[in-house]
């Protein structure tokens, strides 16, 4: 919403500092983006009076003007305008200046005479599309003033976001009742002085509304004689200063009134309207209609009228019809003013693509009271800027009036919920210079009333809010929740303690089952797995032969519990295990060298049940992912993965590192292990150093960057290469580009085509981003150029 700071002071005597207003309008939820000038491109105009005319004597339709600027002497120009004249006040752009279409005006020679500046006309200044001739200016203007001061332009505006709830803000007297609040300023309405004559408009034309539930509310005034002509300056130039253009006195009438006081409206030339009647209905399915906009719209039966005695003439809330619009020859006027049901005007602007002023606030929902004011309010100024004589009375059908809404409010609960201790009576001013009606004379439960243009008012919750714009949402303090945690909290998480459990809970949000395994093994379970006799730790009173040594890896234990689980019917295996592992080293203490690992295995289904979970087993991926988001989770580099042969229970094994670390292995249990534990489909492990990732953990330092202002550009890119070529190696050959714009390469996808077993197509997504600027898709596609032919000549791929 923009709003003009003159327009504002018709309403609210504010004189304060600009900025401070848009403050204080900001923490009452108006947020302020944008303050500037909307006639800065011709600011540097000033008033010229034209002392000499005289004709070119090289040319019939040129004149040469002598210029008074407010300078010692005076310019010469030349002018080919055919209403220049002797003792005219005129726009001047002197040599130098930049007019609005970027034209710097310079010294010239037009057929052998100096001209000096540039005698400007209404085009030229973008203030109208009117060239016929130059601009012409009141005669008490001075030469040398500043043109925009001189015509008392606006030069002050501001770009307000208004939140979809707040309807009422939509208009100069909505955000004037929000500065009146803000400052405690008294609010002015404009004067109304309607004068009618002759007639009775509710005897010339009938309302008639199909369906009150999508029309409450539907009235209109007639006015005859009218001359269509320019609207007066003042108004063009407050239409321009908030971006509508003028069209003529009618037209113009009803913008004003809708950025005045938010109520859109419509003037119908009467004299093109069928019959003494108007219809609010729906739309027969397919009808088609043309709009202002000189577009023919093809319309659904969901799409509310405006009807004639014979045929369609307005799509309500959103646009007038082309057949009975106001023009140049019109001097009878229908002037509607309408309430629509919100709901309906949105989807019809929207499906159309029609987005409108009117169909803007109608949308959000008007005041359904301020309707008749804001009507006569237009009429008045038709009839003041036109000539148009008034007809009496208005053509009004209302059949829903508004009712008032009352609300409960317990000011106890408004201090709870903002966590402040407000007097009462602090409420009471508030909600009174807000509008409200307030019956407090139950002192625990207020009854309060809420006008009609506030319709985001709906319940008690609501009141609250108001009462917080009021003391300043700035001004709440900043409270944080109540935590029950102990002293010993903060210390244990830095201890080895607190980073296990930081990974049992880490395992548990991942949806594995934790295990907890004996640290006993056997001979023949190590064996079995192919580990080494040298480093295990014998024990020297085993309870049985099947626990007769110290572990020397996890994987004995966690291959144990599988088969447990799968002899009790359990075939959805994802389950870890955070333990220690023991190696004899004789220059321990303890003759003995322990190290935490990290043991993750699952075997069976992906998910526990079926519909609606993605069907399959568990495979590398899953048990790869888990370990990413390990990685993740503790916020460390991006661990890379290799194929290694350095196994004896694993096939294939991949090793883990991070930061240039090895911190683990993963891979598949051999087949004849598995079957040895009764697994019947395959099983993955993967198994890493905690003590490692601990110390890496431990090690971080905590860095802020700020989050990516402008938007990525990505590119998908298909590589055909040999199955023996692994996705890792491609992946660091663009990334070892090191691009300035390349952001991030993802693997998207892999497919190997049927009959196809030495090559498969492997799909990467690139992302492009500059940290200063949006990148055009043609620095992108260079930028992607090099990526693929850097690719090709490092590598045997092909595109």
């Amino acid at each position: 919403m923009l709003l003009s700071m003159q327009w504002l002071r018709d309403f609210v005597p504010y004189e304060g500092e600009i900025q401070e207003l848009g403050d204080r309008l900001t923490m009452l939820g108006l947020e302020l983006e944008e303050i500037f000038n909307p006639f800065e491109a011709i600011t540097a105009l000033v008033v010229g009076h034209i002392v000499e005319c005289e004709q070119h004597p090289e040319a019939d339709k040129l004149s040469v003007c002598s210029v008074d600027v407010g300078e010692e002497e005076l310019l010469t120009i030349v002018c080919g305008a055919p209403n220049v004249a002797k003792g005219q006040n005129v726009p001047v752009a002197k040599v130098g200046t930049i007019m609005p279409g970027g034209m710097k005006i310079k010294k010239a020679k037009l057929r052998g005479v100096k001209s000096l500046g540039m005698i400007c006309s209404e085009r030229e200044l973008e203030l109208s599309d009117a060239h016929e001739g130059i601009m012409v200016l009141p005669q008490d203007l001075k030469p040398g003033q500043n043109f925009v001061e001189a015509m008392n332009m606006e030069t002050t505006v501001l770009d307000l976001g208004v939140t979809p709830n707040r309807a009422d803000c939509l208009s100069m007297l909505g955000i004037a009742r929000e500065a009146a609040l803000a400052f405690d300023l008294p609010l002015n309405m404009p004067s109304l002085n309607l004068i009618e004559s002759g007639g009775n408009a509710a005897d010339m034309l009938k309302i008639n509304i199909d369906d009150p539930e999508f029309c409450p509310l539907y009235q209109a005034r007639i006015l005859e004689g009218a001359k269509i002509a320019p609207s007066p300056d003042w108004m063009r130039y407050r239409l321009l200063s908030v971006g509508v253009r003028p069209i003529n006195n009618i037209v113009d009438v009803t913008n004003y009134i809708l950025f005045e006081l938010g109520q859109p409206l419509h003037a119908f030339d009467k004299d093109l309207l069928k019959g003494d009647s108007i219809r609010v209905g729906f739309s027969p399915e397919g009808t088609k209609f043309s709009t202002l906009d000189e577009q023919e719209r093809t319309l659904l039966d969901s799409d509310l009228l405006i009807w004639d005695a014979e045929r369609p003439v307005a799509l309500a809330g959103v646009m007038g019809g082309m057949n009975s619009e106001i023009n140049d020859n019109s001097t009878n006027v229908v002037l509607e003013s309408a309430v629509f049901r919100p709901g309906t005007i949105r989807k019809t602007a929207r499906r159309l693509s029609l987005p409108s002023e009117a169909s803007y606030r109608f949308e959000r929902g008007v005041d359904q009271q301020m309707n008749s004011f804001a009507m006569d309010r237009a009429a008045q100024l038709m009839s003041e800027l036109s000539g148009a004589k008034i007809i009496s009375g208005v053509a009004k059908n209302e059949p829903k009036p508004w009712v008032n809404r009352t609300h409960t409010y317990r000011h106890a609960r408004c201090n709870s919920w903002l966590g402040l201790n407000l007097e009462p009576e602090f409420s009471k001013k508030a909600f009174t210079l807000m509008g409200l009606n307030v019956d407090d004379s139950n002192a625990d439960s207020w009854k309060v009333s809420t006008p009609s243009y506030r319709l985001d008012l709906e319940r008690e919750a609501d009141l609250y809010e108001e009462v917080a714009r009021y003391f300043g949402m700035d001004k709440i303090p900043s409270v944080l929740p109540r935590i029950s945690k102990t002293f010993d909290a903060s210390i244990i998480a830095d201890t080895p303690y607190g980073f296990y459990r930081r990974i049992k809970n880490w395992g548990r949000g991942a949806g594995l089952h934790e295990a907890i395994n004996y640290s006993f093994v056997g001979d023949d379970d190590l064996d079995l797995l192919g580990l080494p006799k040298e480093g295990r730790v014998n024990i020297a009173n085993p309870l049985s032969e099947d626990q007769n040594v110290m572990r020397t890896e996890l994987a004995p234990g966690l291959l144990n519990t599988v088969r447990h689980n799968l002899a009790q019917g359990n075939n959805h295996i994802r389950i870890f295990e955070i333990a220690k592992k023991f190696i004899e080293d004789p220059s321990s203490d303890t003759n003995t060298r322990e190290q935490t690992r990290l043991g993750i295995m699952l075997s069976g289904a992906r998910n526990a049940s079926e519909w609606p979970l993605e069907q399959g087993d568990a495979d590398y991926l899953d048990v790869k992912g888990l370990v990413e988001h390990l990685i993740s989770d503790l916020k460390l580099d991006k661990a890379e993965f290799t194929l290694t042969e350095e196994n004896s229970y694993l096939e294939p094994c991949v090793k883990i590192t991070c930061a240039g670390d090895e911190i683990g292995f993963m891979g598949m249990i051999k087949a004849d292990i598995a079957d040895k534990y009764h697994a019947k489909k395959e099983v993955w492990m993967a198994d890493l150093n905690a003590d490692l990732l601990r110390e890496k953990v431990m090690a971080h330092k905590i860095k802020f960057a700020p989050l990516p202002v402008y938007p990525p550009s990505r590119r998908d890119v298909t590589v055909i290469a040999a199955v023996s070529l692994q996705a890792e190696t491609i992946k660091q050959a663009i990334l070892g580009l090191k691009l300035p714009l390349l952001e991030s390469v993802e693997l998207v996808t892999v497919f190997t085509p049927e009959g196809q077993d030495e090559e498969r197509n492997i799909s990467y997504r690139l992302t492009y981003r500059h940290a200063q600027k949006t990148l055009t898709d043609k620095v992108v596609d260079k930028e992607h150029k090099k990526v693929l032919a850097a690719l090709e000549k490092a590598l045997p791929v092909r595109f």
